[in-house]
């Protein structure tokens, strides 16, 4: 993953270290979506170069885990992979989370046209992610757009009622 730097926070390439930062950041953005430590920690390690943690005066603020998978196919919430498929054929945003001291300096948007990059250059058609806790307004502001796929309603229903499945295009 391409480092994104702002005059205050920076993105850096998230370690196995970090899982308990990544977590902790987790349960206070997203209290409602539960997730084990695992699941952190096996996507980082199944791909490090979508996996980053936002620092601001040296500390954690926000996370980003990404990876090649599957299009119209969302791993479930809470959800060890096993590895990633060999016939991925978009790239997934799992989560971005950012704590509110964070926001509102385009760190979030940054990091995702950082995340484009790295999927155009794998060659990748598009990217994909479930948009949940009233996010679906930001990630329309970044390109995506929700899809209508009814065969996954109760897939999205275990993340929440509003949940969403959103693609974008790339370049290619």
């Amino acid at each position: 993953m391409v480092a994104a730097r702002t005059s205050a926070a920076s993105w850096r390439a998230m370690a196995p270290a970090d899982i308990p930062q990544v977590a902790a950041i987790a349960a206070e953005v997203h209290p409602g979506f539960f997730e084990d430590e695992a699941v952190f920690a096996e996507r980082q390690q199944l791909f490090p170069a979508g996996a980053a943690l936002l620092e601001l005066a040296g500390e954690a603020v926000g996370y980003v885990l990404s990876h090649p998978w599957l299009a119209n196919d969302p791993p479930p919430l809470n959800c060890l992979l096993g590895g990633i498929p060999e016939s991925a054929c978009t790239y997934y945003i799992h989560d971005l989370a950012l704590l509110p001291r964070a926001r509102g300096a385009r760190v979030a948007s940054r990091v995702v046209d950082s995340l484009m990059e790295l999927a155009d250059s794998l060659s990748y058609p598009s990217m994909t992610l479930v948009a949940v806790n009233g996010s679906r307004r930001f990630w329309e502001k970044n390109g995506f757009r929700a899809i209508d796929c009814a065969a996954l309603s109760d897939r999205l229903r275990s993340y929440e009622a509003s949940a969403v499945l959103m693609t974008r295009s790339l370049r290619r």
